[in-house]
């Protein structure tokens, strides 16, 4: 492949992968399938892919040699099918197309299983960190509502009428609180329970070697 049609072929590739659907006829013509088809394979795509490709030259009247953009997958997917790149794809929380050949999906997915329980488990504890900090900022906040009604209660300018309707908005506000305060202490465990899971996994998975 001479240094032209690598650096159109490239280009294809970038076009593609930024959603952009114009490519010109000059592209189309001068690009090496098969290094578009290592390129998708590499990166785990589906035979759907060689559609995208297909449909943007087809507007310029130019066949896609699937041919060669298949050799080109194939030799990709060997790239991709390696139980490195399946612990990635799970630990990222990224999806598995089955686009693996016989001889190479077992140990892929079984990679991928184990990277995927990974970003699960420390999905988990970001999601309690989350929840934690949304209901401490509730809480906060709750907070902060009672200390202006304790201070409009004992206004002097404050009316009976306006205190009643304080009182009552104090009784709410410190059952809020109580409810708050119960739910974050919840958290708190759970986030524990989650953590103590997530470093057992972490320390398992190390002698896996990934």
């Amino acid at each position: 492949m001479d240094n032209r049609l690598k650096v159109i072929g490239a280009a294809l590739v970038m076009l593609v992968m930024s959603g952009c659907a114009s490519m010109s006829s000059e592209e189309c013509v001068a690009t090496d399938w098969s290094a578009i088809g290592y390129e998708d394979g590499a990166r785990g795509y589906t035979t759907d892919r060689f559609s995208v490709h297909r449909k943007a030259c087809a507007k310029h009247g130019i066949t896609a040699n699937f041919g060669s953009y298949q050799n080109g997958r194939d030799q990709g997917l060997v790239e991709y099918c390696q139980p490195g790149r399946g612990f990635n794809v799970g630990t990222s929380g990224g999806r598995y197309y089955g686009v693996c050949p016989a001889n190479l999906e077992a140990n892929f997915v079984d990679a991928y299983n184990v990277g995927h329980q990974l970003y699960t488990l420390r999905s988990n504890v970001n999601y309690a960190n989350s929840a934690i900090s949304a209901k401490e900022h509730e809480l906060r906040s709750t907070e902060d509502a009672m200390l202006h009604a304790e201070a409009a209660l004992i206004d002097r300018e404050t009316t009976t009428e306006q205190r009643i309707i304080l009182l009552a908005e104090l009784k709410n506000l410190s059952e809020d609180t109580g409810r708050l305060e119960a739910e974050i202490r919840d958290l708190y465990e759970q986030r524990a329970q989650y953590q103590v899971e997530l470093d057992a996994y972490q320390a398992s998975v190390a002698d896996y070697g990934y």
